[in-house]
Parts: structure tokens; C-alpha cells; sequence
């Protein structure tokens, strides 16, 4: 198998294959696995003319990434390239289906499932569990509120600003946040095909969200950056986003939390309606 680093010029070529898969995986985006090339090693190429992805996992497994329907691939070539490999992922519950499990073996981490959202949800606050996001954002509304913005060229260094003082805001090493790939986002908005919008408050750069389609009725959001001094600021942003979202658009997926408790505990707060468990395939152990 030859392959090289994974770079803009892949792009055509790798969202055309992803545009075969019917998933709601954060994974299956170009733009992700362009962002964070560096985080996992990504190497892209081709197995009997099935297009792959090799990486490293956060706890240093070596793993593929199969750009292709997953039903059309036999036994023979699971095995075959699981053999250069620890362990092929991320797949949905639905994807080991016609999978020997004398031979093959499914499992997950919490921290790799992806919390999803639905628009409806996000946008209104319903209910007695979200009754607190709802006042915070009454809060926000009443003190700050300014009408966000369309991130484009007039706004994009509004947005750089957002995340230096964001990185300032979590106190942590540059390496233990998604600082850089967000950055990196900003910088090649336009050639990664994202779209987002700028918010503000008291007339100030207060936050922005990054993100992108992933398939007809899904909106992934790669990135969600607020400042700390404006209260309400991420209950505002993602309740004003989701209204905003054209109306084909039925879910949010916000990611994974990486296993972080912060993450977990910001973003199980708002109530998932779905926890999406993307799974490792591996060759049983004899």
C-alpha cells in the first residue's frame, strides 16, 4: 500500500468518496481529517482500489479508516488490511452486520461517541431539563444581545480575536486544546468548504462557531469558541445558530468529548438525543 500525508490536494478526491457513505460521524469529513492530520498522522491511499485512511489513535493504536460503503467489502479484505493495522474505525452499530463474530470483534470508548442534537431542541430549550440553558440565554439577550454575523472577510479577524482570548480564557497549553486546528480553520475557511457565523456583544467580538454539512440532514460543529466574561454567550450561539441553519438540516452533531470531563459535563448538559458510538473492528484473538 503507498501512501502520503493527507493534503488539500486529496480533497476533491476524498469527498467524493465520502459522498458515498450514509453516516452521522464527525470523522467522515474532509475537513476534519484535513484539521487534524497532524493530531493522528493521516495517511491517505488506496488498497485494491479502496480508498483508506491510516492514523494514530489518542492512546496510540494504529487504525484505518475505510472511504467506501462498508457493505461492499468482503471478509478477505477486512482481514487483509487489518493485518497493517490495529483496528479499523469509526463505525456505526448498523456497519458490523454480515461480520463473522468468530473472527471479528467489536468494542468502543465513550470519549470517541459523538453527541447529537436535534435542531428543534437547540433552538427552543424545551423542557424542564433545559430550563437553565433557557435562562441563561434570557440573560445574555437582555445585557449583550447584537445580531450575529456571517463569518466572511469582513469578520474573519474578529473571529481570530474570539479565539486568542478564548486560548487566554481556558489557561491551558496550546497542545491540550484544538487551538491550532481551529486556527487553521479560520485561515482556510473557504478552501475546506465551511461556513460559520461571528457573535457579538456590547458591540465586542464575543464568540463564533465553525462548522459544516456532513451529509443532507446532518451540521456538524467543528469548532465553538465563546469568551468567559460574557455570560449565556454559548447557550446564545447555539440557540441562535440552530434557528438560523437552512430547515433541511434535522440534526447537530456536536463531536466527541475525548474522554475530557469538562467536555462531558458541558455537553451532556444540554440532554443528547443521541450518544452516535462509532466502533473499533479488530481480528479476534485466538
Amino acid at each position: 500500500m503507498d501512501f502520503e500525508p493527507i493534503s488539500l490536494s486529496h480533497k476533491d478526491e476524498i469527498n467524493e468518496s465520502l459522498s458515498k457513505i450514509n453516516t452521522n460521524i464527525s470523522e467522515y469529513s474532509f475537513a476534519n481529517l484535513y484539521l487534524f492530520r497532524k493530531y493522528h498522522n493521516y495517511l491517505y491511499g488506496k488498497l485494491n482500489g479502496i480508498p483508506l485512511i491510516k492514523g494514530e489513535s489518542y492512546d496510540n493504536h494504529s487504525f484505518c479508516m475505510i472511504l467506501e460503503d462498508f457493505y461492499k467489502l468482503d471478509e478477505e479484505f477486512i482481514k487483509n488490511l487489518l493485518s497493517s493495522c490495529d483496528y479499523i474505525f469509526p463505525l456505526e452499530s448498523n456497519m458490523r452486520r454480515n461480520f463473522n463474530e468468530n473472527i471479528f470483534t467489536f468494542d468502543y470508548n465513550d470519549g470517541d461517541s459523538d453527541y447529537i442534537y436535534t435542531v428543534e431542541k437547540m433552538s427552543t430549550y424545551k423542557g424542564r431539563k433545559l430550563h437553565k440553558k433557557r435562562n441563561l440565554l434570557k440573560q445574555h439577550n437582555h445585557k449583550f444581545f447584537t445580531e450575529p454575523c456571517c463569518m466572511d472577510d469582513t469578520n474573519i479577524e474578529d473571529a481570530k480575536l474570539v479565539l486568542e482570548k478564548w486560548l487566554e480564557d481556558v489557561d491551558m497549553e496550546i497542545d491540550e486544546t484544538d487551538y491550532n486546528a481551529c486556527k487553521e480553520a479560520l485561515e482556510k475557511k473557504k478552501e475546506l468548504g465551511l461556513c460559520g457565523v461571528v457573535y457579538y456583544s456590547d458591540e465586542e467580538p464575543s464568540g463564533f462557531i465553525l462548522g459544516e454539512g456532513l451529509n443532507s440532514e446532518t451540521f456538524v460543529m467543528h469548532f465553538a469558541k465563546g469568551l468567559r466574561k460574557f455570560k449565556g454567550i454559548y447557550q446564545f450561539m447555539y440557540n441562535s445558530f440552530a434557528k438560523k441553519l437552512p430547515k433541511h438540516y434535522e440534526y447537530i452533531n456536536f463531536e466527541q468529548d475525548l474522554g475530557k470531563l469538562a467536555l462531558k459535563i458541558a455537553k451532556s448538559s444540554y440532554v443528547p438525543d443521541l450518544m452516535l458510538k462509532k466502533y473499533r473492528m479488530k481480528l479476534k484473538k485466538l
